[in-house]
């Protein structure tokens, strides 16, 4: 199927200021040496280049290679947004942690950030320059004398719809957060901020709206989203609209999944091959993924980071992992690898001089490696660069969309027969036998192992409300080996400091 080539974009000016929004922070120029937008946006091609951009945000730091950035002040490497957004969805839980002591990378894992905290700005600041980005592409592409066009409609939809996943991402993490559209000015007010219940509200109906524009499942050019990724971010919304709103959901939930679910009638035979490096043919599963290509889209962020940052100790970086050395940071807890039973398939950990107990988190030898993400074909060939991944990142896929029927299920919002069938499919590609009633319990452990590392454990564990308490330890969570609960505050990241007291119209999350 064609790939989206992102890598094919680096011509417009977006001349994007978040202004008074995130302090001293800026979109940078795509192409500096371009005056005028209006000298390249001539037509509809140009256009749809510009779109490529709102796609790049989540694949790239910047749009001139691995050490460009579009936001100044934040790194390159960690300020990606993949990255960035793993760092809060998995380095704070049992799937992940890292014995680098890079500035406060270890209050991560120890539940112990604050407001200052420069790698929870770090995705603060790219949820709202995604936004920004997608907002000035509509702003530009609806004035234009393209507008109305079939191809701009779709376009335009597409761009509503990455923008809705960066304010799901954002209110996710930080519940109320600075509101603008393509309808606020730019640069010219504080933006305000809105509550977690009115952008719940806004993404709901973005997503509705922009529905029956955008094109079928598995219909679009490959790494471009469909109706599919719309419907994966109602039914996020959905499966925790008891967290986000107060009000439960289930149902509604439910009845998305169970769309997807006869969409998307079986899951892919092989479960690893879903995070090799020709993943690109992983269709009958991936609903979205962002784009990764060694020779083209490169960063220090994405998959890249995740296989570089996992591969270390005794392997062999290049025939195991398909990359030139490894960075030797990331591992997984001992409580993480007690939820596999030994017949599962799903449990890639490399073990060979890697001890499961953790002792020392300073030491990568401490804690079980995870050969999930490799850059590695499903033939065995290398990925087409040693240095950059082409491994992309499946943010969507199906095998989530069934869990989440079935835990919907589970908590009375669907048919109780085909939340246990979607549940079965899930264990049985794995290699498990298959039940005839499942639990909660048994819900969080399954979408532990089946979907770790995929940026989702952080919301889960919150929702099952294990995040903070003391129903579930793992170690070193509060600090200490044994594990033990902290403030429920956690339960929510902080604002970024710099970006509260420049704003006046911005509250600062309780307890920070």
């Amino acid at each position: 199927m064609k790939r989206f080539k992102l890598y094919i974009i680096a011509l417009l000016v977006l001349a994007v200021s978040f202004g008074s929004c995130v302090g001293d922070l800026d979109v940078s120029p795509i192409d500096p040496s371009i005056e005028k937008p209006e000298d390249v946006l001539d037509s509809e091609q140009a256009y749809y280049e510009l779109l490529a951009k709102c796609y790049m945000g989540l694949a790239t730091s910047g749009s001139d290679g691995a050490g460009s950035g579009d936001i100044s002040g934040i790194d390159n490497g960690f300020g990606q947004y993949i990255r960035a957004l793993f760092y809060m969805q998995e380095f704070t839980t049992d799937e992940a942690l890292t014995n680098w002591n890079d500035a406060t990378i270890q209050g991560l894992h120890g539940l112990s950030y604050n407001a200052s905290d420069i790698f929870v700005s770090a995705i603060y600041y790219r949820c709202m320059q995604q936004i920004v980005t997608c907002n000035e592409f509509i702003r530009k592409i609806q004035k234009s004398e393209f507008a109305g066009s079939e191809n701009v409609n779709i376009w335009v939809a597409e761009a509503r719809a990455l923008r809705a996943l960066s304010y799901l991402h954002a209110i996710d993490l930080f519940g109320n957060y600075p509101f603008v559209t393509e309808q606020s000015t730019v640069g010219a007010d504080f933006p305000i901020q809105k509550s977690r219940v009115e952008i719940f509200n806004y993404i709901e109906s973005e997503c509705k709206d922009i529905m029956p524009t955008l094109k079928a499942e598995k219909t679009n050019i490959y790494g471009r989203l469909d109706k599919g990724f719309a419907k994966m971010i109602l039914a996020k919304l959905y499966i925790n609209s008891e967290i986000y709103t107060g009000t439960a959901r289930y149902t509604e939930c439910a009845d998305i999944c169970s769309d997807l679910y006869g969409v998307y009638t079986s899951l892919h035979p092989k479960y690893n091959e879903l995070f090799l490096a020709d993943n690109n043919l992983r269709t009958d599963e991936i609903i979205f993924c962002v784009q990764q290509d060694g020779k083209n889209t490169q960063s220090y962020g994405c998959t890249n980071f995740i296989i570089f940052a996992a591969t270390g100790g005794k392997m062999n970086s290049k025939d195991l992992m398909g990359v030139s050395s490894g960075w030797g940071g990331m591992r997984t807890t001992p409580d993480f690898v007690d939820l596999f039973a030994d017949n599962d398939k799903r449990a890639l950990f490399f073990t060979e001089g890697q001890s499961k107990e953790i002792n020392n988190v300073g030491d990568y030898s401490n804690g079980y490696a995870v050969t999930k993400f490799r850059n590695i074909t499903s033939t065995g060939a290398q990925g087409s660069d040693v240095g950059f991944v082409d491994t992309d990142f499946p943010l969507f896929r199906s095998a989530d969309a069934y869990l989440m029927l079935a835990e919907a299920a589970k908590r009375g919002g669907g048919k109780d027969a085909e939340g246990l069938a979607a549940y079965n499919a899930v264990r049985v590609r794995a290699g498990l036998t298959a039940v005839t009633s499942y639990s909660l319990d048994d819900i969080i452990k399954e979408r532990g192992r089946e979907l770790y590392w995929e940026c989702h454990r952080r919301s889960d564990l919150v929702r099952f409300n294990q995040y903070t308490t003391n129903d579930y330890l793992w170690a070193w969570k509060g600090g200490v080996k044994e594990g033990k609960a902290v403030d429920a505050k956690f339960n929510l990241m902080p604002l970024s400091a710099k970006d509260v007291n420049a704003n006046s119209n911005l509250t600062q999350n309780p307890g920070y």
